[in-house]
């Protein structure tokens, strides 16, 4: 337990880091996408250049500090002590603004956030001087080179390595000692399995002595199931997975689930990956060869619909726009790695990148029918899936709901002339004659409509899925300064120009683009998607990507560490058929990836970040990782895949009167399966740096705060882990020595050490010489102390790091 109060001791020291952007980039991004668009139309006609009422501006950051009559408009880093917090939350009744009326919910929370993370000017920001250079390194296709000459040719598995050790060598480094055979399995198995590997697969793989032992170790998880479940997570953080909306009306994506099962199987299939592009792009736009196909196509433009959503802007122009900027900013962080966004309401800043360019790709997807209604609360579109049976029950409660109509119809009718033929000869029949019906007719009719009403409540719910379709094809007009009420000169739907190699695709005046754009995408001369895609995998094997700002490949993000090993990668991958598979052999086998951890003094001096790979990268698990590995080793873990745990009906508030969320998080499943709720990610994840589940994400943040010791110490998870870890070892035959051993090979892939042993050995015995006061039960006091032992264990950081 010393270890892990150490631990906290430790963390205790390092601040919590806010759940803002803590990058320049992504600060620069965020404002120019979610903050300047506000301030220009709610705030700088009355706040900027030509007007300053009560003598404030808020066109830049000195003025913003400077303020006006009333003391400066921000504090930076501090929302709640802010002048504009406090203006747009209309808290106060003598500082409400805009005087036009309170800003949406979303967009308070942007400005808010904005605010909290350091309310960032782009102004502020150092820019290079290449500022939108258009011969940018990332806008000219890839160049095959020959690979690097080395002097340590022994060293090289892979001509990955060729790469790796040209640079090292050019700066008088060397490469570290490979790791053994213990490491490289553990770090392989989670790599790429995200589980530990159990002891017997250690065993099999120390016992392996053929030159290609690691690489049939490889082959194997490959093959795994839970290989799609790691590595499709990977993506689902990329295509900002949820299973709730988020916002102002956090409501259940009741069949997201679908799309989160097509990436697992993609995955475990291996899918190309210019197919996987262009099925989540234009999914419902390719041909089918039979109805699975066709499932799994419609099912995977849920990539498209699946962001976050305002659903009860009372604006609808601006609704529909704000849906198309989130989907052009995703298809451009995620599969270009390219800012979009950033030219809704003006050039982009740093990258060429035109608003005309926005506007031109804003065509494609205002042609794409994401949304069913814009009135609130706005309702997104599901693609049905039809089968068989679904069509014989839609067959049967058709015919069902018809019959009873039918009979209400003919019992009314029936009734109407019974009440006519009662009447005398001279006397007016009323407007309605359910009025004049014997009690016993409107007590029946009464029975009859309950039983209609019911059944039509309960219409059966069809197989659908989140995604998109096609809809009335347009080109859209510049919006100014991104106001969808104010317009300028349409612009023909086309790609950016600046993004050189492929051909621009045309676009047809009746469809609305997609399959088009995802083409051009996928060219193989097209200079960004797979080095993007390379870069990815690259950076989810070592912990950090070659171009370190995986979703920023503009002059804001960072330039390649290794360019020329940079587009080998691309082309390789593009002439192994866009095969992940392939990709992950090639760098799982190199000696790059099979190095130790332990770095040299001399690396330490010259790479103190290890930008050229001297060394293997130290990693904590992610959040899946730690909550998995804990149920695996304590016997907990139940391997079924597929479906939705959401115990709420699909387009259901995850929220009632009481603003509290009930979501079950308690399954025994892999973390992959967990509810994804918006605006109120699962406890247990939120502190070991989950993703905001809005936004792409390629590079998830590794902090180290006191919480998250904390977590691994008093969680009642972590202790029914261990309670489970303690009966598993417990119920071997043996001694208390080859029990523990069975611990140490379950939790860390290793034997215990001498000292190691002796050390636990008196920790068990001290425990259970402390509990025999309050304990009389011999049995239960071991039980409790294994326990115990057990859960220093887990809590330990060799636990929850690879090496």
């Amino acid at each position: 337990m010393i270890f892990a109060l150490l631990c906290v001791a430790l963390a205790a020291e390092d601040a919590s880091r806010p759940a803002v952007p803590d990058t320049p980039a992504e600060q620069v991004r965020f404002f120019e996408t979610k903050v300047r668009p506000v301030l220009v139309e709610h705030c700088l006609n009355c706040h900027g250049r030509e007007k300053q009422w009560g003598a404030l501006r808020l066109d830049s950051r000195a003025a913003l500090l400077k303020g006006g009559d009333s003391g400066a408009a921000v504090v930076p880093g501090k929302p709640d002590e802010s002048l504009l917090i406090r203006a747009i939350r209309h808290t106060d009744d003598e500082l409400k603004m805009p005087e036009s009326g309170k800003l949406a919910d979303a967009e308070i929370a942007d400005l808010t956030r904005w605010v909290e993370s350091g309310a960032v000017f782009p102004e502020m920001v150092k820019v290079s001087e290449r500022t939108r250079d258009p011969n940018h390194w990332a806008f000219q296709p890839p160049v095959e080179r020959p690979l690097p000459e080395v002097r340590d040719a022994a060293w090289i598995r892979s001509p990955v390595d060729q790469f790796i050790l040209a640079g090292l060598e050019a700066r008088q480094l060397a490469p570290t000692v490979q790791a053994d055979k213990r490491t490289l399995i553990r770090r392989v198995t989670f790599d790429l399995t995200g589980l530990p590997p159990t002891p017997a697969e250690i065993d099999a793989f120390l016992a392996d002595e053929r030159p290609g032992a690691f690489s049939a170790v490889v082959d194997r998880l490959l093959e795994t199931t839970a290989y799609g479940e790691r590595w499709g997570r990977y993506w689902l953080d990329v295509a900002r997975y949820a299973d709730s909306n988020g916002f102002d009306e956090n409501i259940a994506h009741g069949n997201a689930w679908r799309y989160r099962d097509y990436v697992v199987s993609a995955f475990i299939r291996d899918k190309p990956f210019n197919q996987f592009l262009t099925e989540q792009l234009a999914g419902d736009l390719l041909p089918a060869d039979n109805e699975a196909e066709r499932h799994e196509q419609l099912i995977a433009t849920g990539f498209i619909s699946i962001g976050p959503k305002v659903l009860a802007e009372v604006n609808q122009p601006k609704m529909h726009m704000d849906i198309v900027d989130e989907q052009i900013d995703t298809v451009g962080r995620v599969f270009m790695g390219l800012t979009l966004g950033c030219a809704r309401c003006h050039d982009h800043k740093f990258d060429p990148i035109e608003t005309v360019d926005y506007y031109g790709l804003a065509g494609v997807f205002k042609s794409t029918k994401t949304m069913d209604t814009y009135t609130k609360v706005a309702r997104w579109h599901e693609n049905e899936l039809q089968t068989p049976q679904a069509d014989a029950i839609r067959t049967e409660y058709q015919t069902k709901l018809a019959a009873l109509k039918k009979t209400v119809e003919d019992f009314v009718a029936a009734a109407d002339k019974a009440a006519k033929d009662g009447l005398a000869a001279d006397a007016k029949p009323p407007e309605k004659l359910e009025t004049i019906y014997p009690e016993a007719t409107k007590a029946e009719l009464a029975k009859l409509r309950e039983q209609l009403a019911a059944l039509e409540k309960e219409a059966p719910e069809y197989p659908s899925a989140m995604g998109v379709m096609e809809d009335t094809v347009i080109d859209v007009a510049v919006h100014v300064r991104g106001n969808p009420l104010k317009l300028g000169a349409v612009v023909p739907r086309h790609t950016p120009p600046v993004v050189r190699g492929p051909q621009p695709p045309g676009f047809a005046a009746a469809e609305s683009g997609r399959k088009q754009l995802a083409a051009w995408l996928t060219d193989p001369h097209h200079p960004l998607t797979a080095r993007v895609a390379v870069n990815r995998i690259w950076r989810w094997h070592f912990g950090t990507g070659l171009v370190r700002s995986t979703d920023n490949f503009g002059l804001l993000g960072e330039r390649p560490t290794h360019p020329e090993l940079l587009d080998w990668l691309a082309l390789r991958f593009i002439a192994d058929g866009w095969s992940m598979k392939a990709l992950h052999r090639l760098l799982l086998n190199s000696s790059v990836y099979q190095q130790g951890s332990t770095p040299a003094e001399a690396t330490l001096t010259s790479d103190p970040e290890n930008r050229f790979y001297s060394r293997f990268n130290l990693r904590r698990l992610e959040a899946e990782a730690v909550r998995d590995s804990l149920l695996a080793v304590s016997g907990q873990l139940d391997r079924t895949m597929g479906g939705s745990l959401l115990k709420i009906k699909n387009r259901g508030y995850f929220f009632d009167h009481t603003s509290i969320d009930t979501t079950d998080y308690s399954s025994l499943r892999r973390s992959l399966y967990l509810p994804v709720v918006r605006n109120n990610v699962y406890d247990l994840f939120q502190l070991l740096d989950f993703p905001d589940p809005a936004v792409p994400t390629g590079d998830r943040a590794t902090t180290t705060v006191a919480p998250q010791a904390l977590l691994m110490l008093n969680s009642d998870f972590v202790m029914q882990a261990a309670d489970g870890l303690a009966k598993q070892v417990l119920a071997l035959e043996g001694t208390d020595e080859q029990r523990l051993n069975r611990a140490a090979a379950i939790v860390y892939g290793r034997a215990f050490t001498p000292a190691e042993l002796a050390g636990h050995t008196q920790f068990l015995a001290t425990a259970e010489q402390s509990l025999a006061a309050g304990q009389p039960d011999a049995a239960l006091r071991r039980q409790e102390s294994w326990m115990a032992l057990c859960h220093l264990l887990l809590a330990a950081n060799e636990f929850i790091y690879v090496r």
